[in-house]
């Protein structure tokens, strides 16, 4: 009998997992040896899922920031299988389409900021930067400024995983032993107020003093070498971390001034997770391109958009009057079967005006948070904007102390939340614990969010002094 027949009925799914199975993000080695538990989940219905060993566990972290509408949606698994039925795939190049595809890109463009006028489809939010990039600098060549090469990007800052958008990303984890960041790829200051503002420094006149160092950066690198911005309305991977008040006003005055463009990465806060359709809109922002990914689809199917605006366009346009057609795209650019999971999704929201309850939950997240978390000692800051909230911790909040790395606080209370039924993430480059459940959390589900977290920093506080820390 042939071998490859009869292995996968007598191996364990584990097995099989830590024989074959590449996980991202992962410690390889350890993951091989059996160091680190295999999860499999096997399903979920609104903000829990349940792992093969049946344990209900509440998703507080929506996969990764992204199933929006929640889990178990059988109108958006009819509309995909619909779609896979009558044409599954066709591509995009030259004209191609699908109603699907095309009825999306309306849709996008009803909800987005005014003056956005095209979305380009790929499949995930690194692609979609990956493809700003590209056409910042197809912009600046259309308009005879080829030194305009440089994107700034800012330190904390999240964007992707491959070799541009990895070195855009402001983490070292993702660049460290991959030869990123690229040359042309600057950072400028993290925006976190709590952490790096002066004594006494409102928060307005921090917001200035990082108008004022990206202005000094730009002016340092030369304005005419620099392309574009890139940063989210509210930092993600990177701490989950609200700008300062003023912030983005501030800093939309230095890009305007030196004609760089702003490229808003709306991979996470896109599609109602801060209670506004894009975050841009919750800001003020005024991008020439947006990034999308994640909750277009709530992660039913893969799919993400580059969000083009009338200024960008006119020029990509004109770009192809002089030079033909122009010379980007991916295979599964526009796929209609997920196209047809974002249209189904985008119906969710609306009808249940799940941004309108992220209006009215998200608030009560943060603040029954930091109620349930005040007067513990190595609690820091209890931060959050819409449904992302974040709490950061420190051996000593008042001094600015904090862990090293190696006690793995951060992982310490992820693992406590763990074992009581709640995944909560453990942040990368900080002992942070972030929050980003799905749009339709209730109230008794943000009081079990609190309890939880409460309780499992109570017990990580007491193994940290029984191990000789000084806390507070």
């Amino acid at each position: 009998m042939d071998d490859t027949i009869s292995r996968p009925n007598t191996l364990d799914l584990e097995a099989l997992d830590r024989a074959h199975f590449f996980h991202p993000s992962t410690h390889l080695a350890g993951h091989a040896r059996g160091d680190t538990p295999v999860r499999i989940i096997t399903g979920g219905d609104g903000c829990s899922v349940v792992d093969r060993e049946g344990n209900r566990l509440l998703d507080a972290f929506a996969g990764l920031y992204c199933v929006n509408v929640g889990y178990g949606r059988g109108e958006i698994a009819e509309a995909i299988a619909e779609q896979a039925r009558s044409l599954a795939y066709y591509h995009a190049y030259v004209g191609h389409g699908s109603e699907a595809a095309i009825r999306l890109a309306d849709k996008i463009i009803q909800l987005a900021p005014e003056g956005m006028q095209r979305v380009y489809f790929g499949l995930s939010g690194s692609d979609a930067n990956e493809t700003q990039v590209k056409l910042a600098w197809y912009y600046n060549n259309v308009l005879g400024r080829p030194e305009r090469r440089k994107i700034i990007s800012r330190e904390r800052g999240y964007h992707g995983s491959g070799l541009m958008t990895g070195s855009l990303t402001g983490l070292t984890i993702f660049q460290d032993k991959f030869n990123l960041p690229m040359e042309v790829v600057r950072h400028t200051v993290c925006p976190h107020y709590w952490k790096y503002a002066e004594a006494g420094e409102s928060e307005e006149a921090y917001s200035r003093r990082c108008a004022e160092a990206l202005e000094a950066l730009i002016l340092e690198e030369g304005p005419e070498t620099v392309a574009a911005f890139i940063g989210e309305p509210v930092l993600g991977t990177g701490g989950l971390i609200p700008p300062p008040a003023g912030y983005w006003p501030a800093i939309q005055q230095v890009l305007d001034k030196y004609d760089i463009l702003l490229i808003a990465d709306e991979v996470v806060t896109g599609f109602g997770r801060l209670g506004s359709w894009f975050g841009s809109q919750h800001y003020g922002m005024r991008p020439d391109l947006m990034t999308v990914a994640k909750g277009l689809t709530s992660a039913y199917l893969p799919l993400s958009g580059v969000i083009v605006g009338e200024k960008v366009w006119s020029v990509l346009a004109e770009g192809t009057d002089k030079f033909g057609p122009i010379g980007h795209g991916w295979t599964y650019s526009a796929h209609p079967t997920c196209a047809a999971a974002g249209l189904a999704n985008i119906a969710i929201l609306e009808r249940e005006d799940l941004p309108g309850h992220v209006r009215r939950v998200g608030p009560l997240l943060t603040a029954t948070l930091k109620s349930a978390l005040d007067g513990l000692a190595m609690v820091g800051e209890v931060r959050g904007e819409g449904l992302l909230a974040g709490v950061e911790f420190a051996a000593d909040p008042a001094a600015r102390r904090f862990f090293d790395p190696a006690v793995k606080v951060g992982p310490r209370v992820s693992a406590a939340c763990l074992k009581r039924g709640m995944i909560a993430r453990a942040m990368p480059q900080a002992d942070i614990l972030g929050f980003a459940p799905p749009l339709v959390l209730s109230e008794a589900e943000v009081d079990r969010i609190a309890q939880i977290t409460r309780d499992a920093v109570v017990e990580v506080a007491d193994e940290l002094t029984r191990e000789g820390h000084a806390l507070g």
